[in-house]
């Protein structure tokens, strides 16, 4: 990807140091464009420094350029341009058709997307005329990614804080991706579930959610309705809609409610047993030292319920195995009715719990398989999902 940062004189500038390392860790190049006023709050040197390119600053700046039309050879370099943040001037002088400095003469050229991501005092936020700009922007086809409620540097909270870098590279990545999921609704479960012993106990497996986050990420870049139904996690879900559960119980109850969807995938480590019964209170220490027994039962197992009656019309499954990989995953996928299951084996290098990596094969109903190397789990998510099309349509 080859993307244009600009960036306008505002206070949250600073996180446009922050979104041109996400944009590198995602293997953009990036050109980053400066006003003058952006200047005064993160310096030049800065972007030079990390972007590895000299920052452009002015549309008569012409020195390497082969046309004298520095704005014009940017705009046909780039795949896309993100303006971030953008300033009520900057919004307000594109949508008026103004082209007085270089970012204004560069989107104005631009063949591939413009996302102008705003920032601005919330009582600036709220002004009619900045809203008039905005719908005028969206209708010429350039991007809005809406700025969000929070604490602005007055210390005010309002409308009109900038989005998070993440959020920036997410919308930015989903208009340069193919929409093959537009419209479709995608259910994703992730992470671990608990099962209580007592009030401080309980049981559970090292599932971090990577994998999951990684399904529901890719579906919603790819268009998709998300929801994501997440047990208990440390890692910041994607910006999608989510379902937060602790036990297999509270999980199935979410996944059933969501059995309307076009697809689920069934990323989660959802715990096959329980204990028959939590202690009210913390279990003490006997003190002949011996230890309570703990007796178990079967927790509801979710994908067999939905394959005997109504479930989305694509159903995928894990299996995390530790022997006969291929085996014991056809078996599960034949005796749940799954259209595809991805398994992994815990003991393969790069694969596995809290990896950012997997090693998975592909099995499908119809006695298919295929053999993904270690891959990024957001490759080997896709891969998952180009199943998913496949057998949506």
């Amino acid at each position: 990807m080859k993307i244009l940062l600009a960036v306008t004189g505002g206070v949250a500038a600073f996180k446009a140091v922050l979104l041109l390392r996400r944009l590198q860790d995602a293997g953009a190049e990036v050109e980053v464009l400066m006003t003058d006023a952006a200047t005064r709050f993160v310096g030049e040197p800065t972007f030079h420094a990390l972007s590895g390119r000299p920052v452009n600053r002015s549309a008569w700046d012409l020195a390497g350029t082969r046309s004298g039309e520095r704005h014009v050879e940017l705009s046909a370099w780039a795949d896309a341009m993100i303006v971030y943040p953008a300033t009520a001037h900057s919004v307000g002088a594109l949508a008026a058709g103004l082209c007085d400095d270089l970012i204004q003469l560069t989107a104005f050229s631009m063949k591939g997307p413009v996302l102008m991501c705003p920032a601005m005092h919330h009582r600036m936020a709220g002004r009619p005329q900045y809203r008039a700009a905005v719908e005028k922007l969206e209708a010429s086809g350039v991007h809005v990614l809406p700025a969000v409620t929070g604490r602005l540097a007055s210390g005010e909270v309002g409308d009109g804080r900038l989005p998070e870098p993440e959020e920036a590279l997410e919308a930015l990545l989903r208009l340069l991706t193919d929409q093959d999921l537009a419209g479709r609704h995608v259910v994703v479960t992730a992470g671990p579930t608990r099962e209580a012993v007592d009030p401080v106990r309980f049981l559970s497996n090292p599932s971090t959610g990577k994998m999951g986050f990684a399904v529901a990420r890719m579906a919603a870049r790819r268009g998709a309705r998300v929801t994501l139904i997440a047990g208990p996690t440390s890692i910041t879900p994607p910006p999608v809609e989510l379902i937060e559960v602790t036990t297999a119980a509270e999980m199935a109850e979410a996944v059933l409610a969501c059995r309307n969807a076009d697809a689920l995938v069934m990323a989660a480590a959802v715990a096959d047993f329980r204990p028959a019964s939590s202690a009210a209170q913390k279990i003490k220490k006997p003190a002949d030292g011996t230890a309570p027994p703990i007796v178990l039962e079967r927790t509801t197992d979710i994908l067999a319920s939905l394959a005997e009656g109504t479930r989305p019309r694509v159903v995928v499954g894990f299996a995390m195995e530790t022997q006969d990989l291929v085996a014991n995953a056809r078996g599960k996928l034949e005796r749940k009715g799954l259209d595809l299951i991805v398994a992994n084996d815990l003991g393969v290098v790069g694969a596995g719990f809290g990896t950012d990596t997997n090693v998975v094969v592909l099995l499908d109903a119809d006695g298919g398989r295929a053999d993904l190397a270690r891959a990024s789990k957001d490759t080997v998510a896709n891969a998952v999902l180009d199943r998913v099309v496949a057998g949506l349509e």
